[in-house]
């Protein structure tokens, strides 16, 4: 039996992001191949590092990483609270290397976003990192990224379930996941009890690096405006899905963790992982009925 092609659409959310590994793991194992990847933010770089075959080194990393890795990941950049990214391209240069998008195995698309032009950028060419880099620009956080002459932010601004450059593959199955569905009653996860959360840890970061006060206290502003991107992201997401329906939609419900809970990689992963199974094989039940029909 031959596999199915498939064209996969990974969408932005932060550490639901992790939820992709999951997702192709159960892809690989139950013989569907994976022709193509579009991807924004977490999609851009979890899908790049498929590509590029590195996956597993990042997986790896991800499942072993405390608060204090991922504070040291923070270069603050001047006095407006942004941070550069550079420590962590670095880091993910070291997992990845940077080889050429063109020269990948699998077909690639980073998705961000230009907002000097108001439109998406599609980035198939080039360095896949700088790639990466750009998709990943979440704004408020990170340093939007500079090429060309446009700054470049996160492609979830525009596009957080990029599925139109999937359009042109000659593929069995578009399959998409969406990173914004709909918050469960109960929180897929249990919350953390331990004091660990991200929020509190980067205050006492900052406190400790001598940042000026205005900047510490800013903290609650960033959570307030990312979750008001995080509203935004999902009613775009909405949209785009509704214009442009994939064959199949894996969804993750928002609620699953906040945007900066990495450290909770192999917790998400598997959820990613068993809720694909459960909706790929809910399709196949139906598509087998519907054959019976006809």
């Amino acid at each position: 039996m031959s596999k199915k092609s498939v064209s996969l659409v990974l969408g932005s959310g932060g550490a639901r992001g992790l939820a992709h590994v999951g997702v192709i793991k159960w892809l690989e194992e139950n013989d569907f191949e994976i022709k193509s990847i579009s991807g924004c933010s977490m999609g851009a770089l979890i899908g790049g590092f498929y590509a590029a075959g590195r996956l597993d080194n990042y997986v790896e990393w991800i499942k072993n990483i405390d608060i204090l890795d991922m504070l040291k990941l923070l270069d603050f950049k001047g006095s407006g609270g942004f941070v550069s990214g550079e420590a962590l391209m670095k880091k993910m240069e070291d997992l990845a290397g940077n080889p050429l998008i063109e020269d990948l195995e699998i077909k690639f698309t980073a998705v961000a976003t230009n907002i000097d032009e108001e439109k998406e950028v599609w980035m198939n060419k080039g360095r896949l990192l700088e790639a990466i880099r750009a998709s990943i620009s979440l704004p408020l956080f990170f340093t939007p990224y500079s090429r060309n002459g446009s700054l470049l932010v996160d492609g979830s601004v525009l596009n957080p379930v990029p599925i139109a450059p999937s359009f042109n593959d000659s593929t069995d199955l578009t399959i998409a996941v969406n990173l914004s569905g709909e918050a469960l009653s109960e929180p897929p996860l249990k919350k953390e009890n331990n004091g660990s959360s991200f929020s509190k840890k980067i205050q006492e970061y900052m406190n400790k690096l001598s940042m000026p006060e205005s900047i510490a206290k800013e903290d609650g502003m960033h959570i307030v405006a990312n979750k008001s991107f995080e509203t935004m992201q999902g009613s775009v997401a909405r949209m785009k899905l509704a214009a442009y329906p994939p064959d199949i939609e894996i969804t993750i419900p928002r609620n699953l963790c906040s945007m900066f809970e990495f450290t909770r990689a192999k917790e998400i992963i598997e959820y990613g992982y068993k809720i694909t199974k459960e909706t790929l094989e809910k399709h196949e039940a139906l598509t087998s009925q519907d054959d019976t029909k006809e």
